[in-house]
């Protein structure tokens, strides 16, 4: 049997092993990752092979299952066809994608249900850019671009700085970042051109203190440090801890000072206890948690488990987060609403809900939209325009005197 084959065959064989969960495991990315981390014939080299096939399957799934029990050939040479053409997979291309390429509309590969939602997101661009590989972008933090320039172009990793941002950079999606030189000397994070698009667009004065609601790890705080300057501080709060824990590794490696107490100057502050009912901000982030349709090229599991119901559930949350830290924001301070879901429900509909409740808030200009149009405050970044991750983000003034 050919190399090629073989590979076919091991596919196919791991296809089926997942296929009774992919509709059901919120947590498949872990499956998948222990299932190719405890197959003992797998090097490196083969675990990259068959996530990017696997992943690729799981983005246009309802092409792919139709041929599984029948065709698993077809099933196999349009996932050749699909899958991005990286060091790993081109032999398999090669072989495989053969025949007439997937011709079908891209839509049929998003839940039907999700459509009023988000309508935009079915126009053909959108739906085919929601079929491909999300990219890898990076933010650089360091005026000497030329030495992580420098270093990715001897790993093979090719940089392009983003067109409508000077911080943003694209690399290959499978160039491993986490191992270079340049991440760990704090001169660049990774974090998608979307994510950082929306800080961008608000345009957060420099100086002041911001609280950070739902800091997680710490992608926008950090970029919100550096948006603020040498005298802002930000109050990175998060009921998980272990995410702080990763919030504080980034800030030191990006030289950023950090505090778990109160009494010790620092450039972030670190806390999981909420803010006491008397402390205010000049500004004030809620990065909700969010369904992440948003996300849905990069973590495709997502578009066969998440439900209307879930986006209900999460609207509901995201409702009540914002209704209690806006009630932190000074007279005349920001409010800035943020997910990676793609959902009205989640978005407008939290924030027109909220507007509807506080009258002494409203929305404030961007400072840029890049090419997309705000409404009633809110920004919707869809991921074909710039190759990001889907995202939208609301932008709020308190009225002075409030």
């Amino acid at each position: 049997m050919s190399i090629a084959a073989n590979q076919q065959r091991t596919l196919l064989r791991l296809l089926a092993h997942l296929q009774p969960h992919w509709r059901r495991d919120a947590a498949l990315p872990a499956r998948i990752h222990t299932l190719l981390a405890r197959t003992r014939e797998f090097g490196s080299r083969d675990r990259r092979l068959y996530r990017e096939l696997i992943y690729t399957a799981l983005r246009a799934l309802p092409w792919i299952e139709q041929h599984l029990a029948g065709n698993s050939a077809e099933a196999a040479r349009l996932i050749a066809w699909l899958a991005a053409d990286t060091p790993a997979t081109h032999a398999f291309k090669a072989e495989f994608a053969v025949g007439p390429a997937p011709d079908g509309p891209a839509a049929e590969l998003l839940p039907v249900w999700f459509e009023p939602h988000c309508p935009a997101l079915f126009a053909p661009d959108e739906a085919a850019a929601m079929l491909r590989r999300a990219p890898l972008w990076l933010r650089i933090r360091t005026p000497d671009t030329a030495v992580p320039a420098a270093e990715f172009a001897a790993r093979g990793w090719p940089a392009r700085p983003a067109d409508i941002l000077a911080s943003a950079w694209q690399l290959p999606s499978d160039a491993d970042v986490a191992k270079s030189a340049a991440l760990a000397a704090g001169a660049v994070e990774i974090q998608d051109l979307g994510s950082q698009l929306l800080l961008a667009a608000v345009g957060p004065e420099p100086g002041g203190t911001w609280l950070d609601a739902c800091a997680g790890a710490g992608g926008k705080t950090l970029q919100l440090a550096e948006l603020l300057g040498p005298s802002g501080t930000i109050h990175a709060h998060d009921v998980r801890a272990a995410a702080l824990e990763e919030l504080v590794l980034r800030a030191d490696r990006a030289g950023l000072s950090v505090s778990h107490h109160r009494g010790i100057a620092a450039r972030i502050r670190i806390r999981t206890a909420p803010p006491s009912p008397d402390e205010l901000f000049d500004g004030v982030l809620v990065d909700a948690p969010c369904s992440g349709s948003g996300t849905w090229r990069r973590a495709p599991h997502l578009k066969w488990v998440t439900t209307a119901e879930s986006v209900a559930a999460a609207a509901a949350t995201q409702r009540r987060l914002l209704a209690a830290f806006a009630a932190h924001v000074k007279p005349g301070g920001r409010l800035v609403y943020a997910t990676c879901s793609l959902s009205r429900e989640e978005n407008a509909a939290v924030v027109a809900d909220f507007l509807a409740c506080h009258p002494d808030f409203a929305p404030v200009p961007f400072a840029r939209t890049f090419g997309f149009e705000a409404a009633a405050g809110g920004l919707t970044i869809l991921p074909a325009r710039h190759d990001t991750d889907g995202f939208f983000v609301a932008s709020l003034r308190r009225r002075a005197g409030a």
